[in-house]
């Protein structure tokens, strides 16, 4: 948004100056100046990462809303002394705000005008933010924020001391194809047992984030103990490959039907998908154990040389 003023302003002045002087155009501001995005840049780094982290996600999502609404309500003089230091250091002039100008989209006949004030604050800088924070709150709608606030009571940090039966329990019902009737109503107990023995478990007190949670369990084989438990730590794992990576599946659909394997089948494409979505997996297999694998399915006409069996 600090482009789009900067640069509107620098436009304006250098209309103004070609009627009075035809002089050259400065170079473009936008290729110049990359002052700090408004938003921070934390929230868009960790809903990009693979190992999301729900209980980071669910705090930075709150803080940078509350951001946004200080900078809406007492950011402007803060916001325009850094537009106006960058366009001093860059020679660009700088217009009076409390000249007036015609109101854009009305007939000049009428008359109207406004000040150079109102047009950056109000029409600019407030519609910018206000733009962000209507796109928030698509992205991150009250349904999308109950499961991530529900999921981040797994959180095995300080004891667990987020851990909320009710809003877990509610995850059964909300993830109803996962879960049994019979599961529903016995997954209270199974929590409340669950959090009272891990509690006492010290090997649990080195458990940073639900990653290490799902491991601990498996390695302890609480998972088979409290198997719906551990159902709900599947779902907050595979959470991210819901958000961010879905994003990163549909951009490997385009590179991998194109124009020349538009006929694909579903099965294969699927494959190609997995193997291209979890290329780093794959690089780390050998090649040789892959084809003796795939040889040992079933016997075939052509025989592998002996130093590959």
């Amino acid at each position: 948004m600090r482009r789009f003023l900067v640069d509107r302003a620098s436009i304006e002045n250098v209309n103004v100056v070609q009627q009075e002087a035809e002089l050259e155009p400065p170079p473009n501001v936008l290729n110049e100046f990359n002052p700090n995005e408004i938003e921070t840049n934390e929230l868009s780094n960790i809903l990009q990462r693979k190992d999301l982290n729900i209980v980071n996600a669910m705090e930075l999502v709150d803080v940078v809303k509350a951001r946004l609404g200080t900078m809406r309500e007492s950011g402007w003089n803060n916001f325009f002394a850094d537009v106006q230091g960058f366009c001093v250091a860059k020679s660009i002039l700088v217009p009076n705000m409390d000249d007036e100008i015609p109101v854009r989209g009305r007939s000049r006949a009428e008359g109207r005008t406004i000040t150079n004030l109102h047009h950056y604050r109000a029409e600019i800088f407030y519609v910018a933010i206000d733009k962000i924070c209507v796109e928030m709150d698509h992205r991150f709608s009250e349904g999308s924020n109950i499961i991530l606030d529900c999921f981040s009571c797994l959180d095995p940090k300080n004891s667990f001391s987020k851990f909320d039966v009710d809003k877990l329990a509610r995850l059964a019902d909300i993830y109803h194809a996962d879960f049994s009737d019979d599961d529903r109503g016995t997954i209270r107990d199974q929590l409340e047992t669950y959090v009272l023995q891990v509690r006492r478990n010290a090997s649990f007190s080195t458990c940073e984030d639900v990653q290490s949670l799902a491991m601990k369990m498996v390695q302890t084989e609480k998972h088979l103990v409290f198997p719906l438990v551990y159902k709900l730590i599947e779902l907050a794992l595979i959470l991210s490959v819901s958000t961010a990576s879905v994003e990163r599946a549909f951009s490997a659909m385009k590179i991998i039907k194109s124009k020349l394997r538009n006929k694909i089948n579903d099965v294969w494409f699927n494959d190609l998908m997995v193997c291209y979505t979890e290329r780093e997996i794959f690089k780390s297999l050998d090649d040789i154990d892959i084809i003796r694998t795939f040889t040992a399915k079933k016997s075939r006409k052509g025989h592998l040389p002996r130093n590959f069996i």
